[in-house]
């Protein structure tokens, strides 16, 4: 069976599922929802909505703070999404934001699209995201929701905050390793960050993030911040870490000759409420054993 066979396939069991609900007695069906974006995605998992169809989901599933359902169908890339696989998914509503706005009038061609501007440089994006998940809520007819995991979301920061030893509490350099000379700093308007001050810790680098595919940032600006903590997000390439493990300029950091690097892992800087959470919980673990 050829591939467009096969979602053709889907797409038909898709309208069969429906039809059966309207034969019921008065059955409320669910919206059915396509991500873009990965915040959104996210952000409607968390509100009991995880979405059917979803842009790079081989990757998702890699950073993902939550596991989607094994026959979430892939829509290709984020920044150039099937619009064949997309139309044959169905969707009731598409999640978008402001990274995606070049497509959005293909996207509304196929279903009404719901989109947010959740991470713009200079802004802190934690309480865009706030109002995002507030939003989506309401339009999915569950603003309880809303309000469920917002609470839920703000008594486990508190509760991971009152775990964190004193001794451990050196404000945090945010990196992800570019090379090994360079990397990339998360600042006051990062994902990060804001999971950062909910634990009431600080962030050492207090400008905007320094984030791009060519990480951006001398690997020896770090040894400006003496006394930080270097927190480390993203996967490290083999090649990368043993350049990092041989290089003199990064075991000379204070903060490695004193023990003060801590490697989180791959966390989803870009994502919504639960990649912040994650991100505190690893931290929180990560300060706990040091």
């Amino acid at each position: 069976m050829t591939r467009r066979a096969v979602l053709v396939a889907a797409a038909s069991a898709v309208v069969a599922g429906r039809a059966g609900a309207g034969e019921g007695a008065a059955a409320v069906r669910p919206l059915r929802l396509a991500a873009i974006d990965w915040a959104m995605a996210e952000t409607a998992a968390a509100l009991g909505h995880p979405p059917q169809a979803l842009a790079e989901l081989a990757a998702f599933r890699r950073t993902a703070p939550m596991p989607l359902s094994a026959d979430t169908i892939d829509l290709g890339l984020r920044g150039g999404p099937s619009l064949e696989t997309l139309a044959l998914a169905a969707p009731d509503l598409i999640l978008s934001s402001s990274y995606y706005s070049f497509a959005e009038a293909r996207l509304a061609g196929i279903a009404p699209v719901f989109s947010r501007p959740l991470f713009v440089p200079g802004v802190p994006p934690l309480p865009r995201l706030i109002a995002a998940t507030q939003d989506l809520a309401t339009r999915l007819g569950t603003p309880a929701a809303a309000s469920a995991v917002l609470s839920r979301s703000r008594a486990e920061f508190a509760a991971l905050a009152r775990r964190i030893p004193q001794t451990a509490a050196a404000p945090c350099l945010l990196v992800e390793i570019g090379d090994a000379r360079h990397v990339r700093l998360f600042g006051t308007d990062s994902l990060f960050h804001g999971a950062l001050t909910a634990l009431g810790l600080t962030n050492a680098w207090d400008g905007e993030s320094r984030f791009a595919f060519a990480a951006p940032v001398p690997l020896e600006r770090l040894a400006d911040f003496p006394t930080a903590r270097i927190v480390l997000t993203g996967e490290i390439p083999v090649q990368t870490a043993r350049g990092l493990a041989r290089s003199e300029l990064w075991n000379a950091l204070p903060a490695r000759r004193a023990g003060r690097v801590s490697a989180l892992g791959a966390i989803n800087g870009f994502g919504g409420l639960p990649s912040a959470l994650r991100f505190a919980r690893a931290l929180t673990k990560a300060l706990e054993a040091a």
